[in-house]
């Protein structure tokens, strides 16, 4: 194993661990750079269970005999070590977590491969909390989504609260970030879609009467905290669908609303 011991929190080794807390700067600079954080141990044993390859480890020596294993399995990779003060410093809070690792980024998916082997897909617009978009990915696996697509504007599924939010079934679900929005509708039009929006419009089916119609091919489409789904998605989609709701509750959170719609609209 490449054991490195640090003695100081100014180790330019590590810089793919600093400043973890700014999350603006951490959700341009790790796309940019191919990378992302694993946190935890049962998130980073996940990751490379997917495949994922590590750059680097980085945990406080209590944490060695947990990822003995994963360590001997990749010993050219190295794995920083040191003191529960020296790495908060280094990352802005304390580790309570296990290790954490610093993994490339695996190269992006093709969305013709995508569409072709799928038969129910999620597609997030402009969704920008981390914690939704964890949540909607576990559902996603739970309930038999095929994969997820992504808007450019929506938050980093490889951000690590993301991924840690979704037990690292981020790395099981396919997904692929869109280049075009909502031109992307197109596509997925010519693959045999049928694309039904989460939206509270006057012609809108209950979820209930879409699960009803069975589509072979279904593409369910969330929208952002807030204000929803934009008007041009909305003019573009082949139907808009809405959960009923009691008590005067007009809506639910989207991480909620997805599992709901995954659920009504699962392939038996």
């Amino acid at each position: 194993m490449s054991l490195i011991h640090l003695e100081s929190a100014e180790d330019p080794r590590v810089s793919d661990y600093t400043r973890l807390t700014d999350t603006s700067l951490r959700r341009l600079r790790e796309p940019a750079e191919g990378m992302y954080i694993a946190e935890s141990s049962k998130v980073l044993r996940r990751a490379v269970d997917a495949g994922h390859i590590p750059r680097s480890f980085f945990l406080a020596e209590k944490w060695l005999p947990d990822l003995q294993d994963i360590l001997e399995r990749f010993p050219e990779v190295p794995a920083y070590i040191g003191t529960p003060d020296i790495l908060e410093a280094i990352t802005g809070f304390h580790l309570h977590r296990g290790a954490l690792a610093a993994m490339q980024r695996p190269a992006p998916l093709e969305l013709a491969g995508i569409l072709a082997n799928a038969q129910r897909i999620a597609i997030l617009e402009d969704i920008v909390d981390h914690t939704n978009i964890g949540a909607i990915f576990r559902s996603a696996a739970a309930l038999g989504v095929d994969a997820v697509l992504v808007s450019p504007q929506c938050a980093d599924p490889l951000y690590r609260r993301a991924i840690r939010v979704s037990m690292g079934t981020v790395f099981q679900v396919p997904w692929l970030r869109l280049g075009s929005w909502p031109g992307a509708l197109a596509d997925l039009r010519t693959a045999g879609f049928t694309t039904a929006a989460l939206a509270l419009e006057e012609d809108s089916l209950t979820l209930e009467e879409l699960g009803a119609r069975r589509y072979e091919k279904l593409a369910l489409i969330l929208g952002t905290e807030g204000d929803g789904l934009s008007r041009s998605t909305l003019a573009e989609v082949d139907l808009t669908v809405r959960i009923p709701m009691q008590r005067g509750v007009d809506s639910l959170n989207v991480a909620a609303a997805s599992a709901v719609a995954f659920w009504e609209c699962r392939i038996s």
